[in-house]
């Protein structure tokens, strides 16, 4: 069951828009188990141009689902951002499937999603110049290069951490200049 965090800059988020967007992005939840709780945090901005932007994700924890859509009718952005969640969702699960059908199996993998908690760090006057301005904590999952990097795309991330699950070390997949991607490896 999907809960939704909505919250709009420079727009009410009416019920009519709240409506629209939460009975478009329940269709999602047909590729989950039943029992499956997440939370879709949902960003709307109005600019001066009049255009849109919607911003949806969903935390759950062996996956982020992550998308946005520039626009000038609101709710066509909507239509097209659950359009590109969805393309996500059975992306990955073809892959996954793929990967697991001996395992655990998909069924198993999306019936444990879970809520990611992001925490805040404190920002004092002295620390300006090297401040970390945000701290995020989350469990590595193990997996392989493909899908480390594979995660890594869906959340338009340059890197990301994971443990190898061969060798059991945190190792880091990174998007390189040239297209490319690169891996380092820790002892």
């Amino acid at each position: 069951m999907l809960d939704f965090n909505m919250r709009g800059e420079n727009i009410e988020v009416t019920p009519a828009i709240r409506e629209h967007i939460e009975k478009k992005v329940h269709k999602l939840e047909r590729y989950f188990s039943e029992g499956a709780n997440a939370t879709a945090h949902v960003n709307l901005k109005v600019y001066n141009d009049k255009q849109t932007k919607v911003e949806i994700s969903i935390p759950m924890k062996n996956l982020t689902l992550r998308a946005e859509e520039r626009h000038t009718d609101l709710y066509a952005g909507i239509d097209l951002i659950v359009d590109k969640l969805e393309r996500q969702i059975r992306k990955y699960k073809t892959k996954v499937n793929r990967k697991f059908r001996e395992h655990e199996g998909v069924a198993a993998f999306f019936a444990s999603v879970n809520r990611s908690e992001d925490k805040g760090a404190d920002i004092t006057e002295d620390d300006k110049e090297f401040s970390v301005v945000r701290t995020k904590q989350f469990e590595l999952k193990p997996m392989d290069q493909e899908e480390a990097i594979l995660q890594m795309n869906m959340l338009g991330h340059n890197f990301f951490v994971f443990t190898d699950g061969e060798s059991d070390g945190t190792n880091i997949v990174y998007k390189r200049r040239d297209g490319k991607y690169g891996l380092i490896e820790t002892n």
